[in-house]
């Protein structure tokens, strides 16, 4: 039996402006071996985001199937306002699918999909918005420039700059943040010709950012997640997931793939260390205000322009001679250009 009447009813939703939202997909399944040090990791990944962003940013974390002294550990959190929506699934679901939880009813101008080891540091935020507004396309950039990323769905840049000066390569801005990406993965180093150079775009405003980007963590327009699959995916990490979810929507509503060209964040691990605590300890609070739209232009899907660009154009960089010949174009000299066309990442 109903008794009284509801309150909420017919109310209008009075929820706190926000521009830009932070989507985290968690898994923790356990806080002993492998990931005796990933609760603590996190913690420091998103009291970052808290400390460093300049937008009164929104964090959304969806535990997939993490245990139970994990999901109360983010309980605590949310409770502290250190997480805005938490979501809590009890059997894991896969990575994309946490963050399609969050995803599909985000409204925000700007969301930001990272994993839980990320380190963002001061400026990621601002330096990431400055990229969007020089470049009219960019449809998603990362905070974090990787080596030989210049092919990753990056037909529709080439293509569009084939015979412009603002394509080309330069000197990798800082190339000490590269070898600790690589540290990161496991490796004890990072070969020099892996760090040497970076293909880049420049702006009419002179900005310069690197083109092509990892999935670890990137920030999105919101309309690229208008293409998203309409069903989930049916893997619990990697196989078509990242290139389905977040690489091809990008390219397909006309957008650029794209990096900050210096360094604005650290992918950390599965293993807390000391550097990690001392760059964490130094990180400035970033004063708040609400983010600066102007010259954020919408993105215009083009099916012709997808079809050029990545069914006809991408073929070229199959042709051996022809792809040396765009790389030198680009400004590799005859060293550089063998390591490119020899080495492992390509």
């Amino acid at each position: 039996m109903r008794s009284g009447k509801n309150l909420s009813k017919n109310k209008l939703l009075e929820i706190t402006p926000c521009k830009h939202r932070v989507i985290i997909p968690l898994y923790i399944p356990s806080t002993e071996g492998y990931y005796k040090d990933s609760l603590e990791v996190f913690k420091l990944s998103i009291r970052s985001v808290r400390k460093t962003s300049t937008s009164y940013i929104k964090i959304s974390v969806v535990s997939n199937g993490s245990c139970l002294s994990v999901n109360e550990a983010l309980f605590e959190m949310q409770s502290q306002n250190e997480i805005d929506e938490l979501i809590i699934e009890s059997e894991a679901i896969g990575k994309i699918n946490s963050i399609l939880k969050a995803l599909r009813t985000a409204e925000e101008r700007f969301i930001t999909i990272t994993d839980g080891d990320v380190l963002f540091l001061n400026k990621w935020e601002e330096e990431v918005i400055k990229v969007f507004k020089a470049f009219p396309k960019a449809g998603m950039v990362s905070p974090v420039p990787l080596f030989r990323t210049h092919q990753r769905y990056t037909s529709n840049v080439w293509l569009k700059y084939l015979f412009s000066p603002k394509l080309k390569f330069l000197p990798v801005k800082n190339p000490e943040a590269m070898t600790r990406f690589a540290n990161s993965l496991g490796w004890s180093y990072l070969n020099d010709k892996l760090k040497d150079v970076i293909l880049t775009l420049k702006a009419s405003n002179n900005t310069i950012a690197v083109v092509g980007n990892a999935h670890f963590v990137g920030t999105y327009k919101r309309e690229i997640f208008e293409l998203l699959p309409k069903s989930n995916s049916k893997f619990k990490l990697g196989g078509s997931s990242e290139k389905l979810y977040t690489d091809l929507p990008v390219v397909k509503s006309g957008g650029y793939r794209l990096a900050t060209y210096d360094n604005f964040a650290y992918h950390i691990g599965n293993t807390l260390e000391n550097w990690i605590v001392k760059e964490f300890n130094d990180l400035k609070n970033q004063q708040k205000a609400e983010v600066d739209l102007e010259k954020v232009s919408d993105l215009q899907k083009s099916s012709f322009n997808y079809f050029i660009s990545e069914k006809l154009f991408s073929k070229l960089f199959y042709i051996k001679r022809v792809k040396k010949h765009l790389l030198k174009m680009k400004g590799l000299n005859n060293i550089q250009l063998e390591n490119f066309m020899n080495g492992r990442y390509e």
